[in-house]
């Protein structure tokens, strides 16, 4: 699902006083980067209008009706301004197509030595009366980093790279799938969210409970093919070493349980209440299966942190790459800008360079060595750091979000579970507003700079309050 193409609508602006050359070569300029980008387009055909490009009425009803027959392929529009363009025909397209999907408003640049009317274009105009009507017909739309910008340079690549990240997020998080799995633990009021205003949103959340969980598991026979296959992946996937095998085989079960309730339901993303239900009643930690399901695109939230698994989704969906849940746990000695993230041990196998099974030493302390195995302890090496929040306010009727990007470093850290040191420039400024507004202790994370792209989706598309912490 995450991965399918991209298709985005043309829309070649014109304006016919100025050089049909302009017009026949920015077409196949934008036809070429989207090839090599691998992203397919819908775009009239030249002989439709002018040259295949829309400028008047009629131009607007034919693109709209190509973009309206082609609607559930669709995933963005991409506007290009060869010349000045025609404000009020790319305008119309967007109204008659009621496509809402995001938009890309791009503008080539004029050659300063080339001024004479065979050549200027006048794009750089064009572009801001382009915006205007589209701000006046109350269309949302994403700009080029630069205000002019040929096709054929790496930082339109850059643009149409993020831009087609964008769409996933907003394509993929309006439709959202999510499944809590038993009920938050009963001392983390943090977890608590609002399953009506992500429902307005899109988002919709499937639950079942942890009895129904434990009683589908116990009627799975140790030798049955899928329980030996399940055990099967889960050694395949960390090592094992040392953790009775009586866990692992619970472990076996409990993951035949969970990936048949999430295919019946279509489900995204899942929360799980891996406290302490979990280890009380069925003598395992669930930490494995959640770090094998993130791994494969299916984000695993603990705690039932139900907006937590959202972050992930959107953060994965940012990146292209699994994401997790950590806890902005320690400081780091005195070192402002840096900390310590951690988690007993469910981050996706991709995060570490070495990893192993082990159990919560933590939870060890109350709920017994024994019951307790199925952690993946590991480090995160050097490399991007993305993260992000989305949180439910209930008090004011809203969804709110953080996102930023920082480092991994590789600082000394001795200690278990899943683990990461961080620098973030301006840390302690984030975490004042972490605090002061009322945010989780828990973050998505990935190995990755992905923080623009979800703050353009989530500001621009969804007009959710975002903060977007750049040090």
């Amino acid at each position: 699902m995450h991965n399918h193409p991209i298709t985005l609508g043309i829309i070649i602006g014109n304006r016919n006083f100025f050089p049909d050359s302009l017009i026949n070569q920015g077409r196949r300029d934008i036809l070429d980067v989207l090839a090599e980008c691998g992203v397919n387009a819908v775009i009239l055909d030249e002989q439709d209008t002018k040259l295949g490009a829309v400028e008047t009425w009629q131009h607007a009803q034919k693109c709209a009706a190509l973009f309206d027959e082609n609607r559930h392929r669709i995933d963005g529009i991409l506007i290009s301004l060869p010349n000045f363009g025609d404000e009020k025909g790319i305008a119309e397209t967007i109204k008659l197509s009621e496509l809402h999907v995001p938009t890309l408003v791009q503008a080539y640049p004029d050659d300063p030595s080339k001024f004479a009317a065979e050549h200027r274009r006048d794009a750089f105009c064009g572009k801001v009366s382009v915006c205007n009507n589209l701000y006046q017909y109350g269309y949302p739309f994403t700009l080029t980093e630069l205000h002019t910008v040929s096709p054929k340079t790496e930082s339109f690549r850059a643009d149409l790279r993020r831009f087609v990240q964008v769409c996933r997020v907003v394509k993929q998080m309006k439709r959202a799938r999510l499944g809590a799995v038993g009920a938050r633990p009963n001392a983390f009021n943090t977890t608590r969210y609002s399953e009506k205003l992500l429902q307005a949103f899109g988002i919709s959340v499937n639950t079942i409970d942890l009895a129904d969980v434990f009683g589908q598991a116990a009627k799975l026979a140790d030798g049955d093919p899928r329980v030996k296959g399940s055990l099967e992946q889960i050694q395949a996937y960390v090592p094992t070493g040392g953790v009775p095998a009586p866990a692992l085989v619970k472990m076996a079960k409990l993951g035949i349980v969970l990936d048949d309730w999430m295919a019946a339901y279509g489900l995204d993303a899942s929360a799980i209440q891996c406290w302490d239900a979990l280890q009380h009643n069925y003598g395992v930690n669930v930490c494995t299966l959640m770090s094998m399901m993130s791994e494969h695109l299916m984000p695993s939230a603990c705690e039932v942190d139900v907006t937590g698994v959202a972050s992930m989704y959107a953060l994965q969906l940012a990146s292209g790459t699994p994401s997790a849940l950590v806890d902005w746990n320690n400081n780091y000695g005195d070192q402002p800008d840096k900390c310590v993230l951690f988690h007993c041990g469910n981050w996706a196998r991709s995060f570490f360079s070495d990893v192993k099974m082990a159990n919560a030493e933590i939870l060890a302390t109350t709920l017994g060595t024994e019951n307790t195995y199925g952690t993946v302890a590991g480090r995160t090496p050097a490399g991007p750091f993305s993260y992000a929040r989305v949180t439910t306010d209930d008090r004011h009727g809203r969804i709110r979000a953080y996102v930023g990007d920082g480092t991994y470093v590789d600082d000394p850290l001795d200690t278990f579970g899943s683990r990461a040191v961080v620098e973030v420039p301006g840390l302690q400024k984030l975490m004042k507003y972490i605090c002061k507004n009322g945010f989780e202790h828990h973050a998505a994370m990935s190995r990755s700079h992905a923080a623009a792209v979800l703050n353009e989706a989530f500001s621009t598309y969804f007009e959710w309050d975002v903060y977007y912490h750049e040090g």
